[in-house]
């Protein structure tokens, strides 16, 4: 059972128990096996770019939040690397160095296929039930299936046949963005010249080609405004003197008004609800779910602030009567993958760079291994704690300078994640006297 670390620390103290794992924090008692536990559940809120997942104990005076995290996941770095490499392939394809075949027609995709950076957003939650179901006793798992409107988003007062009248009905994309913007350039104003479909957010940046994304510029002003965003774009035409820049800037707030907001993070959620809960099954215990109208209530019905641990410890009927504790801080986990796959670095042109990437572990450490450095002498004598690069020498590098490897201890190795602490505590209002710090739980 997460114990208080005033506990963790008399344990230890006396050898009872041993340091098992840093991050997050955990024991392994020496002198006995199992004992008395009470009925602990494990709770997730999915979310598209952070989810939360707080370990809810049962007890006879009520249930209380003992353990809490938000688990931050790279779905973007994982979309935008496999961009990348689409782009350096198609160019090699391009080059006619030599022929590649095609292999577009003969591949198969399994019953149940994600998008790889959904698949990510999946494994990451899958990955720490069954780490948390390993270190503590869980006996229950409640998950958030939440369901969104995308169209009711946009529309609230929608409904009957309108779901199948888009925005787009009737018309073709070019055609409608003629008819929105009145046959002129969006920025200047300008008339009777050729046009060129923009992307308000740029590609690059992040956006995508929904129509409400997307403008018309004449291709003066498109080459201007380049891949930048328009709030940056309007801070630079501010600085001109010029009467074409200042009529931009005129029709830049005009042009904002008439987006929308992206609905990629409800897409998101929408895809993998049911892929989620049905890998969750796998762990063996009583999965259950609950809607997000629930979950609102619940965190409202108590009084709660607005957060992903908070949110999470809200799902499902046992949220309806959960204890915070006024300090208590949640785990803030990043996922940071496990290194590239790739073995030689490329320009941007997709041409070899570099030396090829030789062994993953060198002198027994690896990038990303949670070290404890103690230097004796020098500009950075003392004692250093942190995720420590490796490199094809001895000269690795921790917290910004280099290090020898002979001064480096392993606390750690590396899981693919980073942590720290999320800022604030519960935010609840604390009876608590003054000076007593936040409150953590010990696995």
């Amino acid at each position: 059972m997460p114990c208080h670390p005033a506990r963790a620390r008399q344990l230890l103290k006396k050898g009872r128990a041993a340091v098992f794992r840093r991050h997050p924090f955990t024991i392994i008692l020496k002198d006995r096996e199992g004992g008395e536990t009470q009925p602990l559940e494990l709770k997730i809120d999915p979310g598209a770019k952070v989810t939360g997942l707080p370990l809810v104990a049962e007890f006879p005076r009520g249930r209380e939040v003992l353990w809490a995290a938000e688990l931050h996941h790279r779905g973007e770095q994982v979309r935008e690397a496999l961009h990348r490499r689409r782009g350096y392939r198609r160019f090699r394809r391009y080059r006619k160095t030599r022929y590649r075949e095609p292999r577009f027609s003969n591949r198969g995709r399994p019953e149940g296929w994600l998008p790889p950076s959904l698949e990510s957003r999946v494994a990451n939650i899958l990955t720490w039930g069954k780490r948390l179901c390993r270190w503590s006793p869980v006996t229950a798992v409640s998950v958030e299936l939440a369901k969104f409107d995308t169209q009711k988003f946009q529309h609230p007062e929608i409904s009957g046949i309108e779901y199948q009248q888009g925005e787009l009905s009737g018309y073709e994309v070019r055609e409608y963005l003629l008819e929105k913007y009145g046959r002129r350039c969006a920025y200047c104003g300008k008339e009777d010249v050729p046009l060129e479909v923009d992307h308000v957010v740029p590609k690059s940046r992040g956006g995508t080609d929904r129509v409400s994304n997307l403008t018309l510029a004449c291709r003066e002003c498109n080459r201007a405004k380049g891949n930048r965003l328009l709030q940056e774009w309007l801070e630079d035409l501010k600085k001109s003197r010029r009467a074409v820049d200042r009529k931009r800037a005129e029709n830049i707030p005009k042009v904002l008004s008439l987006l929308k907001e992206p609905l990629k993070g409800a897409a998101f959620i929408n895809a993998t609800r049911y892929a989620l809960v049905e890998r969750l099954k796998a762990l063996g215990l009583p999965v259950f779910t609950a809607t997000a109208a629930q979950t609102k209530y619940n965190r409202a019905r108590q009084g709660y602030p607005k957060a992903h641990w908070i949110d999470a410890a809200c799902v499902g009927e046992t949220g309806e009567s959960v204890r915070l504790d006024p300090g208590m801080q949640a785990l803030k986990i990043t996922a940071r993958g496990h290194g590239s796959r790739r073995v030689q670095n490329v320009d941007r042109y997709g041409f070899p760079r570099g030396e090829p990437k030789r062994v993953r572990r060198f002198m027994g450490f690896a990038t990303g291994d949670l070290v404890k450095a103690v230097i004796p002498t020098g500009k950075y004598a003392g004692v250093h704690v942190g995720r420590v690069a490796i490199r094809s020498r001895p000269g690795f590098r921790l917290n910004g300078f280099d290090v020898h490897p002979k001064h480096l201890r392993l606390l750690q190795r590396a899981d693919g994640y980073e942590y720290d602490w999320v800022k604030g505590g519960s935010g609840v209002s604390s009876p608590r006297p003054e000076g007593r710090g936040p409150r953590r739980r010990v696995i």
